[in-house]
């Protein structure tokens, strides 16, 4: 799998003036591939697929298969949408998810979330999306702390919000509120910014960010946490501490002049606004390069 090829192709996706959400996932599990040792081969990792390619239009059209299983309406509404959803994925194809999923990397990859059924909610969520709108369904993701969930309709009129990790339930009464609560130890309450729709890019870089606090509590996969970084390095808008985060991670991994190369440049980012952190970055870069010797 050719990782500089799969990233040229994930930053012009990026950067489209519409981002294909589906394709920028798929890419990631194209990249996670490109990067599997060990037990996990890159045709493992991508579903037996002879190519990377083979296996993003493999994906590409099982999402299209799944949404021409949606049954034919003249008109829905919103929790008509939902029901509708949650019989096909959730009932009828068994799409939803378990707290073991959170323990794997496959519950980040949309290709295996699709061939396994079970990942993460913002995968699932992902798969609720883009079937829905293969379908016509006006559907969008709702971005809450600790849980990703999925609306249908208007978010400011009338809208359900459905679970896919809970096989798409819709959410009712006071679900949201509980959700949020587990999340947060209760201490955030239900706001109104909370259930504003996500944008596919926001989406990307939350699924990015999941990867890389799983690999992050595994020090064996710092590979994994590096390539996460980097991908969510050439995202349009993305927090610029990640290129610290990616200087500190190069050190560790005993890239020492790299690591300091970073260092060094995220230091001159800061230098106007941040002058005390740029000359800790400063001193940090020069202790790295200290250590080839």
């Amino acid at each position: 799998m050719d990782s500089e090829a799969n990233r040229r192709q994930f930053a012009e996706a990026a950067r489209d003036e519409r981002p294909d959400l589906a394709l920028l996932c798929l890419l990631i599990g194209v990249e996670a591939a490109a990067h599997a040792t060990g037990e996990h081969t890159a045709r493992e990792v991508l579903g037996g697929a002879a190519s990377a390619q083979a296996a993003v239009d493999t994906a590409q059209i099982e999402l299209d298969r799944l949404a021409g299983l949606v049954p034919y309406a003249d008109s829905r509404t919103p929790a008509q949408w939902a029901g509708d959803l949650e019989r096909l994925l959730g009932d009828g194809c068994g799409f939803r998810g378990a707290p073991g999923d959170y323990r794997r990397l496959e519950s980040s990859l949309l290709h295996a979330v699709l061939r396994r059924r079970r990942g993460l909610p913002i995968l699932l969520s992902v798969v609720w999306m883009e079937v829905a709108r293969r379908a016509g369904a006006p559907v969008y993701g709702v971005a809450l702390p600790g849980h990703f969930v999925v609306g249908f309709g208007d978010p400011v009129g009338e809208h359900a919000l459905a679970d896919p990790f809970a096989g798409g339930r819709t959410l009712a009464g006071g679900d949201l509120e509980l959700l949020v609560a587990g999340a947060t130890g209760g201490r955030t309450p239900v706001s109104a910014a909370m259930l504003q729709p996500a944008g596919p890019l926001e989406i990307v870089l939350r699924v990015l960010n999941n990867i890389r606090a799983w690999a992050g509590a595994r020090p064996e996969q710092s590979a994994v946490q590096l390539w996460a970084i980097e991908l969510s390095l050439l995202l349009p808008h993305h927090p610029a501490r990640l290129r610290y985060e990616r200087a500190q991670l190069l050190v560790e991994r005993g890239e020492f002049v790299r690591g300091a190369r970073e260092m060094e440049a995220y230091a001159e980012v800061i230098a106007t606004m941040e002058p005390n952190a740029a000359e800790t970055m400063r001193r940090a870069a020069r202790a790295a390069r200290a250590r080839l010797n």
